[in-house]
């Protein structure tokens, strides 16, 4: 999390670092290997309306799967070779055990219990090797599904949050730990606005739901709210950003992006906010703005929330109750309602709907922290956590989710579709992974030694409306992506 001088150096540590156990298969018979290719010559011949780059592809694809099973056949053998041996032994052992006058229910517990560990030793061996097939079929398919589009780089520092605007023209937003936002075309990734007003790290930007202004929360213990107006340059033809390769790298912390130059220098800079609010004694870590516009929601580490009047900058509800610090705050896209989540392992629900009174309904369903908890278009929260988990709720009845989503890393700002609701989770291990609403995995973004983000995600930000680029994540390693998902395709491979 950010620190109150918003300084790179005191970012949070990447909490999970992946492990990886891959399976390495040796060929030492060269007609082996020159198998596949006999495959192609003999099926040149036949009648096929394939093209023949996807027939390469599956005969590949079909070449690798026969070699995993060959070499578990063969390791099959030698494990049973190794039960064998095993049992011969115990027989021998069982002889002498009893000459020592032991039951014969010993010997029995003691065999069973060496055969029980060389069937696990099988059934791991099985399992890895078969999630390894599995696993190529998921990659091809994620890179036809999930495309990298765009790269922003510019910010001097890490990101903290993403957004995109509700208002013509649709503009992607970052909030940096290098004290300022910048705005974005989403088309040619030039840096179009660049607002400096903030003394702090800059730690979330959302977009006013029907005016061109724009709301930040910063380790200044402030959020500011600040107007911009910006003009869309001519799009320039896209690169090809395909991923020729599915290896993953892993990068150590002293890799960074060849990112020395400040592109925003050149952008035009707004300093002065129309609006300051200041009611906060702590790093303000999150804001978003009421349905309607006319009221601001403020997230804190001194354990409080705020709502503020946005015309007047008046304080007219302070939400106490949580007991560590605030993670992060958002608003129902209709209805009058926020959610605060929290270090305390909990998030609450505030409900404004009466202008008399504000409810509260404190839920407990994670063991670590709750990085965010965000709402649907229809009836659910969605929560996600340090703990690995992903929980899906339902506003009329919250005693328990309705889905539970575990994973292999801590789980940063999630974010839900609106039109398809999907969700985007981003993680500490530098992925992003898709989900649906009952908790079916869909796609992994691609992420290879040239593409994807090189240190920790931490949010994503979908943008159904834009034709080009309808998600984006943002991370550590100070840029913002653009993804095209092709979701008709994501949801007919479900």
């Amino acid at each position: 999390m950010p620190t109150e001088s918003g300084s790179w150096s005191a970012a949070r540590q990447t909490k999970q670092k992946r492990k990886s156990n891959s399976l390495t298969l040796k060929r030492t018979n060269s007609s082996e290997q020159d198998r596949p290719g006999l495959q192609r010559d003999l099926l040149e011949g036949q009648d096929s309306k394939l093209p023949s780059s996807v027939r390469n592809t599956l005969m590949d694809l079909f070449g690798q799967i026969e070699r995993e099973f060959e070499n578990l056949y063969i390791e099959n053998l030698e494990l049973r070779r190794e039960i064998d041996t095993l049992n011969e032994r115990l027989a021998v052992e069982g002889q002498t055990i009893d000459g020592a006058e032991l039951n014969k229910g010993q010997m029995k517990t003691k065999a069973s219990h060496s055969t029980s560990q060389l069937s696990q030793k099988l059934k791991t061996t099985y399992k890895a090797s078969t999630s390894k097939i599995v696993s190529s079929f998921k990659t091809t398919t994620s890179r036809a599904i999930c495309q990298l589009v765009k790269e922003y780089v510019g910010h001097r520092d890490g990101l903290w949050d993403v957004g995109v605007t509700r208002t013509q023209p649709v503009v992607l937003g970052t909030a940096s730990a290098d004290h300022t936002a910048l705005l974005w075309s989403i088309e040619t990734g030039k840096c179009l606005t660049k607002y400096v007003g903030h003394a702090g790290s800059v730690n979330s930007i959302k977009f006013h739901p029907t005016d061109q202004i724009a709301l930040t929360a910063s380790g200044d213990q402030t959020a500011h709210i600040w107007r911009y107006v910006v003009q869309l340059p001519t799009p320039q033809p896209t690169a090809d950003t395909s991923i020729s390769g599915e290896e993953e790298v892993e990068f150590s912390d002293k890799d960074e992006l060849d990112q020395d130059g400040d592109i925003s220098s050149d952008c035009p800079t707004v300093r002065v906010p129309i609006t300051s609010l200041k009611s906060h004694q702590g790093v303000v870590i999150a804001a978003d703005w009421l349905v309607g516009g006319k009221q601001a929601v403020t997230a804190s580490w001194d354990r409080t929330a705020n709502l503020y009047d946005v015309e007047t900058s008046e304080l007219v509800h302070s939400l106490t109750g949580h007991d560590q610090e605030l993670t992060h705050c958002c608003t129902h896209p209709t209805q009058r309602l926020v959610v605060t989540s929290s270090r305390d392992t909990t998030f609450r629900l505030w409900d404004f709907r009466d202008p008399s009174i504000h409810s509260v309904n404190v839920f407990q369903g994670h063991t670590d922290t709750v990085t965010s908890a965000v709402f649907t278009v229809g009836d659910n929260v969605v929560s996600g956590s340090d703990d690995r988990t992903v929980k899906v709720w339902d506003l009329k009845n919250m005693r328990s989710p309705i889905a539970t989503i575990r994973t292999d890393s801590a789980v940063n700002r999630i974010n839900v579709s609106v039109g398809q609701r999907i969700i985007a989770l981003p993680h500490d291990n530098r992925q992003v992974r898709l989900f649906d609403m009952s908790g079916v995995r869909l796609a992994r973004l691609p992420r290879s030694n040239r593409q994807g983000h090189r240190r920790m995600v931490c949010c994503t930000v979908w943008s159904e409306d834009h034709p080009t680029c309808n998600l984006f994540s943002c991370g550590f390693d100070r840029q913002a992506i653009g993804w095209n998902i092709n979701i008709p395709a994501l949801l007919q491979e479900k």
